[in-house]
Parts: C-alpha cells; sequence; structure tokens
C-alpha cells in the first residue's frame, strides 16, 4: 500500500513539473497551468501574510537561547543544500561549537498510522521525542526511517547529532538538553520561523535556474518571491560557472549587505555502492563509458559534471526526487548498461542510500561524493562562520 502510494505520488510530481515548465502541451494542460497561476495568487497572500503574523508577534516565534543557523532557498529542491549544510556543521564542529542539525525528515518513513492517532487523541505529539539519526557518535536509524538528506549528513559527518521532526522548536530543545548542543544547523530551515533567537540565514541559489520559471507555488517552483531574498544574512550561488554577474546585480536590487559566495559541488572521489571499501580516485572516470541511475530534483547537473570529468556517457535512467529504489529497478538499469557496452554505472550519494541489496556484481555501481568549493567569496564565508562563533 505505502509503496503504491509512493508511486502515484511520483508519477504526479512529474506530471506536475511537466505542466508548470511547459513540457506537457495542449488546452488541458494551459487550462490547468491558468488555475494553478490563480491558486498561486493565493499562495502568495498565504506567504505574505503569514509573515506579517511573525513580524507583527500574533505567532509568537520560539527562542532557544543558542545558535540557529538556518540553511534553505527559495525554490522547491535542486539548489544543492546538503554538502552546504555539511561543509557549515564540519567547520563549526572544528571551532568548537556542539553542534546538532535538525531536519523535517522529508519523505522518511511514519510512524504507524494508529501510533499516530493515538498521540493526536491524547494530545501527545509534544511529548513524542524526535527521532535520533545520530547521537554524535552512532548511526542510529537507516535512510527509510530517518529520510535520504538526515541518513547522509550523519552517514558523513562525526561528532554532530543529527534529528529529525517537524517541530524543530521541540527537536531543538532536545538537542540542547540531551546532547548539549550549542549550535542549531536547520536544513532547510528558511522559511521556518517558528525558532527564533540568535538566527543567521544562509540562502542558495542554483546558478543554472535562480528562481525556477519565476512562478511561486502551484504554479512554478518559488516558495516567496524573489525580493524576499533580502531576509538573506549570507547568499550562496551554487552550481557556479563564474559567469554570474546578471545574478549578483539581481540579489544586490533586493539585497545590498549580505555576503555572496559563490561555490560549485566538486567531486571527492568514487565509491562503489555496495563495498565501502573500494574506491576510485578523480581522472578515474576519463575515456570510461557509463550510465547513470539517478532520483534527484535536478539531474542534468550531476550528468554534466561526469562528462566534463571525461566520461562518455551512453545511458541515462532517471526517476523522481527521493524515489525509494527496487531490486529490479536496479537490475533493468544494470542490463539496459550492459547493452550499450557501459563500463560502470554511476550515482549520486543521495541516490546511494536508498539502493536495496543486489547479488549481481557483473556492472559495478559506484557513487560520487561531492563538497562544497568556494570559487569567490572566501572572506565573506569566514566572516559569517567567525560571526557564528564568536558572536
Amino acid at each position: 500500500m505505502r509503496e503504491s502510494l509512493r508511486a502515484w505520488q511520483e508519477q504526479f510530481e512529474t506530471f506536475a513539473l511537466e505542466v508548470i515548465f511547459g513540457e506537457r502541451r495542449g488546452k488541458k494542460a494551459a487550462l490547468l497551468r491558468g488555475v494553478l497561476f490563480g491558486l498561486s495568487k493565493v499562495f502568495l497572500i498565504i506567504v505574505k501574510g503569514r509573515r506579517w503574523l511573525y513580524e507583527a508577534r500574533i505567532i509568537r516565534d520560539h527562542p532557544l537561547g543558542v545558535q540557529v543557523i538556518t540553511v534553505g532557498n527559495l525554490t522547491v529542491g535542486g539548489t544543492g543544500k546538503t554538502p552546504v549544510v555539511e561543509k557549515f556543521a564540519r567547520v563549526l564542529t572544528d571551532q568548537g561549537r556542539k553542534v546538532a542539525i535538525l531536519s523535517r525528515g522529508y519523505r522518511s518513513k511514519p510512524p504507524p498510522l494508529t501510533q499516530r492517532w493515538k498521540n493526536k487523541l491524547l494530545l501527545q505529539d509534544e511529548v513524542v521525542p524526535p527521532r535520533v539519526v545520530s547521537d554524535g557518535k552512532n548511526l542510529l536509524l537507516n535512510s527509510e526511517d530517518a529520510g535520504d538528506e538526515p541518513y547522509m549528513l550523519a552517514s558523513n559527518l562525526k561528532d554532530v547529532v543529527v534529528l529529525t521532526d517537524k517541530d524543530r522548536v521541540k527537536s531543538g530543545r532536545y538537542a540542547i538538553e540531551h546532547f548539549g548542543c550549542d549550535t542549531l544547523l536547520l536544513d532547510d530551515g528558511f522559511q521556518y520561523w517558528k525558532l527564533a533567537g540568535r538566527r543567521r540565514d544562509i540562502v542558495l541559489v542554483d546558478a543554472q535556474q535562480p528562481f525556477g520559471n519565476e512562478h511561486l507555488l502551484p504554479r512554478g517552483t518559488l516558495r516567496e518571491p524573489p525580493e524576499h531574498i533580502r531576509r538573506a544574512d549570507t547568499i550562496f550561488i551554487t552550481k557556479s560557472d563564474g559567469e554570474t554577474a546578471g545574478l549578483r546585480a539581481r540579489i544586490r536590487k533586493h539585497n545590498p549587505t549580505a555576503g555572496i559566495i559563490e561555490c560549485v559541488h566538486w567531486p571527492l572521489f568514487f565509491e562503489d555502492v555496495f563495498n565501502p571499501e573500494q574506491r576510485e580516485q578523480i581522472g578515474w572516470l576519463k575515456g570510461k563509458k557509463v550510465a547513470t541511475l539517478s532520483g534527484i530534483a535536478q539531474p542534468e547537473s550531476f550528468e554534466q559534471s561526469l562528462t566534463q570529468q571525461g566520461a562518455e556517457l551512453v545511458y541515462a535512467k532517471r526517476f523522481a526526487d527521493h524515489h525509494r529504489f527496487n531490486q529490479q529497478e536496479i537490475l533493468n538499469t544494470i542490463n539496459r548498461a550492459k547493452k550499450r557496452r557501459a563500463d560502470v554505472i554511476l550515482t549520486t550519494q543521495k541516490d546511494a542510500v536508498r539502493f536495496p541489496k543486489i547479488d549481481r556484481r557483473d556492472l559495478p555501481i559506484f557513487y560520487m561524493r561531492v563538497e562544497i568549493k568556494i570559487l569567490s567569496g572566501a572572506k565573506d564565508f569566514d566572516d559569517c562562520v567567525r560571526k557564528i562563533c564568536f558572536r
């Protein structure tokens, strides 16, 4: 039942994206875009109204007495947020901060329905503790229970607590009381105004698709109007090619003071999905025929990064973002990649955590481990870290 619901949800998301980006033609698609445009106007009123309620203190926020750093974006998905969260967590930990990453655990496996109803009826939602993905020493949950990004962050980071809960005030309080954390890092938290305090807002803008198709949800992918970037303290331009003068000018029009940092997702090494001890260094791809398998928001960026390293892309299989792969899908990809004479199948680390175990090893499957490499604005990054650590 759960798998069929996920499949339907993925099909609907794919259809919706094709409609809003104009890939679906015809009168019905045009009519639907008109309806979505009307709904986006309603969504704008809701967004601005909710923000006003917080600013007028009608809805109260909750300071917890510690540093709060949010890493988020104006659009839905695809800006490369997780590596930026990882970089901040790593640097802040090295500077002596006790960091907890707070995630809502998007697409994680929820508790049983009976348990959820029991908690609601007995008003126990507030006392149910958040899920502890990592206690800073041990990885305690799998990717299905934790969600892709929290599991990936917990796998990559040592000495960092990772918690998931929709109520990040509750999970923040839990991190402080149970783990002694003094810095809360909110993954996808720019629109989460409930948690306040000594807060710094970090916003990511994808250089390739800065503001989607310029429409708000559900007609587009914007969560807020572009001018709301004025709330950001620091702005990361991700997936930069260095040609961002126009984008910088537009950002400066709305936010003349925030530090701007340009970065790319830089490959570190390749690791076998099923054998962590087998790694290959950068340069290994040059001249190889590769197939790709991915379920991310913008697979084009991933595929392009492989060809830039000298690989020949002979087959690409794409699924919806956060797709949880089954064994048959992996086997089908292996068979089709072999027909195209691929030397290896490549995927992302975010996808690799959702792979089931398989017995076949006749075609290796590797994921690409990446980190953020700053191209410009290193001083702004250092200033941001210094203000967090020594405020």
